[in-house]
């Protein structure tokens, strides 16, 4: 089968899964989405209710989760699986929203933070990392060496904190909290962008600082690996210019492995914006999903699990298609995973 072909149906039939095990969770979850909707309903009704007060409550709690209660359960599984494919993900229970129209407005944002954040750490952590290799042995290497350690064990949030509290409270150099400047109008202005890109810088910092020493400890390892290789030696001795046998033979094969993790932090980031968006108070879907936990916003909650789900699959596909451009073999069939 072709590769592409191949990791297209992958992530289509992942994304399928998480739409199912969606439906499964709202079904069986012990005072899941729909009892607790049901609950809440017959409370506001005062605690007994007609049958036609009972299929008005059926017809709300359909508007709210996507399932209607009284058919049976395969037709229940294609309306919520179609509702979801169509962008229908319910009704917020707090914000008396559309819960896709809820999420739209708060993905960008949290799409930006881990973007920059992605970008930043693998750009410095790989320049750093080659160069450590480079200087193998030597004091700049030991030293960077030790601090990239130390920044590997350091959770991000302790230091989303300590950023808070240092530059936010004492220096005031940034703001501890939005994602904009207030007053300004979102659009192609010079204030919107500063506004945004200051209000980013802290929480985008956290997740760079402490992700950046991995990186580089890996790209060194994988560098000093490869250096080894008997094809480095034929290629310095045939005459190649250290640039070329830099960039092409070395960088290029010690990129495939941290390639992989790239993927694979993908996923970890957005959980972690969890976190990072309650620390900073940083308006993105991370921080809804803490919001809805606490309200008890089931609808919205399973759609912010769904949204983050997905855009995790999306951005894996994205990586994986663009793997076969650093390793051919791929696209010619001789591998058939690339992780």
């Amino acid at each position: 089968m072709n590769w592409y072909l191949k990791r297209t149906l992958q992530a289509l039939l992942t994304i399928y899964a998480v739409v199912s095990f969606t439906f499964v969770m709202i079904r069986q979850l012990p005072g899941g989405p729909q009892d607790y909707i049901r609950a809440r309903l017959i409370q506001q009704k005062g605690g007994s209710l007609t049958t036609q007060e009972m299929e008005q409550l059926n017809a709300l709690v359909e508007s709210y989760v996507n399932i209607q209660p009284d058919k049976p359960l395969w037709q229940q599984y294609i309306d919520y699986v179609v509702a979801v494919f169509q962008g229908d993900l319910g009704r917020s229970i707090w914000h008396q929203e559309a819960v896709a129209s809820v999420i739209a407005e708060r993905l960008p944002w949290t799409i930006f933070l881990m973007a920059m954040a992605i970008t930043l750490t693998f750009t410095l952590g790989i320049t750093l990392g080659a160069l450590m290799a480079y200087a193998e042995g030597t004091k700049f290497d030991v030293a960077f060496s030790s601090l990239s350690t130390f920044l590997t064990s350091v959770p991000y949030y302790v230091v989303a904190i300590l950023l808070v509290y240092i530059l936010g409270y004492q220096m005031q150099l940034f703001p501890i909290g939005g994602r904009m400047t207030p007053g300004t109008v979102p659009g192609l202005n010079y204030a919107f962008f500063a506004g945004v890109l200051v209000h980013a810088a802290l929480p985008i910092a956290s997740m760079v600082v402490t992700g950046i020493g991995g990186r580089a400890l890996g790209m060194r390892g994988n560098s000093v690996r490869v250096m080894g290789e008997d094809y480095i030696r034929v290629a310095q001795l045939r005459g190649l210019r250290s640039r070329r046998i830099a960039l092409h033979y070395v960088a290029r094969n010690a990129l495939l492995p941290l390639y992989t993790s790239l993927m694979i932090s993908i996923g970890f980031m957005f959980g972690g914006a969890v976190i990072l968006e309650k620390v900073f108070n940083y308006r993105g879907a991370g921080l809804l999903l803490f919001q809805s936990i606490k309200t008890r916003d089931y609808t919205l909650m399973m759609g912010c699990f769904l949204v983050i789900t997905v855009a995790v699959v999306i951005g894996i596909y994205i990586a994986d298609l663009t793997y076969g451009k650093l390793d051919p073999r791929l696209e010619s069939g001789e591998r058939h995973e690339s992780f």
